[in-house]
């Protein structure tokens, strides 16, 4: 099935939003850090055969989504999550798959936890629970070194000229560099990319996602309720950012969980294996609860 491009409005911002499907069953998947929308073009299709209304959006700050907040405080989960919830009202569906990824996952971990709106089900790739990877960063030097951008994007202004250099060359860099299949990351995908992250004020957004969650914890400081709605993490075992260890303990947190773990996958997960997602998601989406 096709997909095209609308725009949504809600929550005071006018999402651009990919779209595949027709009906009152939306999936939602969120991008992460330094995508878009873009990175759903392997799922939307699938997810449009089997019967939902796939939305993938640029979330605030990204891509073709105005207006772009230039201050930190915009950024903070609670704002996030009234963007979900805003797309969740403005499509008038009567049952909610959220999928997310990276940045992406880390609201929908948070979305589901906080019962911002009912969902049928969840869906994280590669990005573990708030609770465990806070855990895990006090507690192990190796995923400490392994955050150290966290740190970097801290700071004033530097980590915007970094990234955008050279026609963004730390961005492409960030795809193609962290993949093991990087045939999946041709030049015209990391245009894309680069592309988006050069929009004027994109990289300052971008990067406030960052500063927020250090600066405005808010909800992701915790405490955190105990997820009911059935999930399904799907991890690349191969991610440079994010150790196998921050997997440990989810269960704690989650009532209903199913893992899947891709071996020679790297954390761009959806993008460099699309097909073995495909298979994992349709498997688990069609299977009763």
């Amino acid at each position: 099935m096709g997909i095209i491009t609308r725009t949504i409005e809600a929550n005071g911002f006018r999402f651009a939003v990919d779209e595949a499907g027709e009906g009152d069953r939306l999936a939602l998947c969120l991008h992460g850090f330094p995508e878009s929308r873009f990175s759903w073009r392997f799922h939307l299709p699938l997810l449009a055969q089997m019967g939902y209304r796939a939305w993938a959006p640029d979330l605030r700050g990204y891509g073709e989504t105005e207006p772009r907040p230039q201050d930190v405080a915009s950024y903070r989960i609670e704002r996030l999550l009234e963007d979900v919830a805003g797309l969740i009202d403005a499509s008038g569906a009567k049952e909610v798959t959220l999928i997310g990824h990276d940045w992406g996952a880390a609201v929908a971990w948070a979305f589901a936890a906080h019962k911002v709106r009912p969902l049928e089900r969840l869906v994280i790739m590669n990005v573990p629970h708030p609770a465990v990877f806070a855990k895990v960063l006090r507690s192990s030097p190796r995923q400490l070194l392994r955050s150290w951008y966290m740190f970097l994007f801290q700071i004033p202004g530097l980590p915007e000229w970094l990234n955008t250099a050279g026609d963004a060359r730390a961005i492409r860099r960030a795809f193609r560099g962290m993949a093991i299949d990087k045939s999946r990351f041709p030049d015209e995908v990391l245009d894309r990319y680069a592309r988006d992250a050069q929009r004027p004020g994109a990289m300052k957004a971008m990067v406030n996602w960052y500063r927020a969650a250090a600066r405005h914890p808010g909800l992701m400081a915790g405490p955190w309720p105990r997820i009911e709605t059935p999930t399904l993490v799907i991890w690349g075992e191969a991610d440079a950012a994010l150790g196998l260890e921050t997997l440990d303990g989810t269960d704690a947190y989650v009532e209903d969980l199913t893992i899947r773990r891709l071996p020679d996958v790297s954390h761009w997960v959806q993008q460099e294996a699309p097909e073995a997602v495909n298979v994992i998601l349709e498997d688990w989406l069609s299977a009763p609860r």
